[in-house]
């Protein structure tokens, strides 16, 4: 079953968003070289504190930390440590978390630290994260679950093959429906399947993460011992980018970007919905 929201647990969840959202702000800044990844888990810890919300990823099928930290060939499920030392070069995928009277808001970037990033890593990063908002364009009333799935895919195929020789689009994790839990269905993929079908159609009410993870090379994952980080299978480096997003009889409310979304979906031509939350 696919959970349909009101607009007044829509706003509930645009709230949970905006905690995300400063996780993210604060994480980038702390994210530097010399920092470890329990820093930055500690920054995040503080910021859910601040706000009064609640951590959706500290215990969730038993995760010790309140943020996923992937660094380089990690794609996503890295446990924060204090014996991960972040250097010079490093890129890393901080997925971050809140609940807000029982609402859920998920959301992830790629970040680089330091200086001095090889030019296709700084395109993965790009290409993974407009892709994303490619898909989150094609959220739209009476559009299938599919043509998210389709737009991604066909973003990432247009783009020039990376010195590497190829783009890997993660095959064992995807996008998934979000609200009163974390993770809901429907199971979004970030291609298209065949054999899956056109999906559910979308309306207002659905509420999306939509997260594609690319690779330099394999689409193919491994899990590490501890049962949680996933690492590519033939150790290239990965990019994630996260959003949650409601779709409303006004159209798309990115709920974890600080502008809902309005300045990359204007670039689609896409309008998005008002803001529940506008700035005074």
């Amino acid at each position: 079953m696919v959970q349909i929201k009101t607009p007044e647990q829509i706003a509930k969840m645009r709230e949970a968003g905006l905690v995300v959202a400063a996780i993210h702000a604060a994480t980038r800044e702390a994210a530097v070289p010399g920092a470890t990844t329990l820093d930055l888990d500690q920054v995040a810890r503080k910021v859910i504190a601040d706000h009064g919300a609640k951590s959706n990823f500290l215990g969730y099928g038993g995760f010790p930390a309140t943020i996923c930290t992937s660094v380089n060939e990690v794609v996503v499920h890295g446990i924060p440590d204090d014996k991960t030392v972040l250097k010079d070069g490093d890129i890393i995928s901080i997925d971050a978390g809140a609940i807000v009277d029982g609402w859920h808001g998920d959301a992830a970037y790629t970040a680089f630290v330091g200086t001095g990033h090889a030019p296709e890593l700084v395109e993965l990063s790009r290409v993974t994260e407009e892709s994303m908002w490619a898909g989150i364009a094609a959220m739209k009333v009476n559009n299938r679950l599919v043509d998210i799935s389709k737009a991604i895919e066909s973003y990432i195929r247009r783009q020039p093959r990376p010195a590497t020789g190829k783009y890997g689009i993660i095959e064992d994790y995807g996008g998934h429906g979000i609200g009163t839990e974390m993770h809901m269905d429907p199971h979004l993929l970030n291609y298209v399947a065949r054999k899956r079908g056109k999906g559910i159609k979308l309306v207002p009410g659905v509420c999306l993460a939509i997260e594609p993870m690319v690779s330099l090379g394999t689409a193919r994952t491994e899990v590490l011992q501890d049962d949680w980080t996933v690492i590519t299978t033939d150790g290239t480096w990965s990019s994630h980018w996260e959003h949650s997003i409601a779709l409303t009889e006004q159209g798309p409310l990115v709920l974890t970007a600080p502008d809902c979304g309005r300045a990359k979906l204007a670039q689609y031509g896409v309008e998005v919905a008002p803001d529940p939350f506008p700035k005074s």
